[in-house]
């Protein structure tokens, strides 16, 4: 197991991002983990760390391609992204899920989206990946290009590969299998456990 990996599911663990049970989805699934990145407020080290590691993943992203933004939308990767944006010395934009009607109107906030701007979207995680695409449309409306997709957690639900078909580079800092994995090997949660999210996954997997 990566380094990396043991970084981010450490930190999600000790943080309590990451939950074991019975959850209802988005989707209206059920599921027997469940990852609330908004947990990571509380837990100002492991919240450095999981800005860092993405940090270092955008990083890497810049050395071949140019990013002059970072965006996120409401509010899990909103809460993230400028921790994010401060350790690569990026602006970083906010896309509402609903347009706001009063005040400064609009879908989004922070940072001025410019024709030509290259943005990369984050996110907290990814599942079937279509919130993505409407989360990307606002910045795509006013003209900025959006080639990269960066998450904290994969679910490992097709999301990355149907965005991918889509034109999109998708990165995620580890998988849900990997993060369980580390957790089981270092002992923070039962092979029990494991094996229930491990199996969950095995149904989303193509042969």
């Amino acid at each position: 197991m990566s380094s990396i990996t043991d970084k981010v599911a450490n930190a999600l663990y000790y943080s309590g991002c990451v939950k074991f049970g019975v959850f209802k989805i988005k989707s209206g699934a059920i599921s027997p983990y469940y990852i609330d990145l908004a947990r990571l407020l509380s837990s100002p080290e492991q919240l450095c760390t999981i800005a860092e590691v993405a940090a270092e993943q955008v990083r890497q992203i810049m050395v071949t391609d140019r990013i002059d933004k970072l965006a996120s939308i409401e509010l899990k990767g909103a809460l993230i992204v400028p921790s994010i944006a401060c350790k690569v010395n990026l602006p970083c934009v906010v896309v509402r899920k609903e347009e706001k009607a009063y005040g400064v109107t609009g879908r989004i906030v922070g940072a001025d989206v410019a024709k030509g701007d290259n943005i990369l979207f984050f996110d907290d995680v990814i599942s079937e990946g279509l919130s993505k695409v409407e989360g990307i449309k606002p910045l795509q409306e006013l003209g900025a290009n959006v080639k990269h997709l960066l998450v904290v957690v994969n679910r490992e639900q097709g999301g990355k590969e149907t965005l991918e078909k889509l034109g999109f580079r998708v990165h995620a800092l580890a998988k849900i299998s990997e993060i369980v994995n580390s957790l089981y090997q270092n002992k923070h949660i039962s092979k029990e456990q494991a094996d229930k999210v491990l199996g969950y996954v095995k149904q989303f997997q193509r042969d």
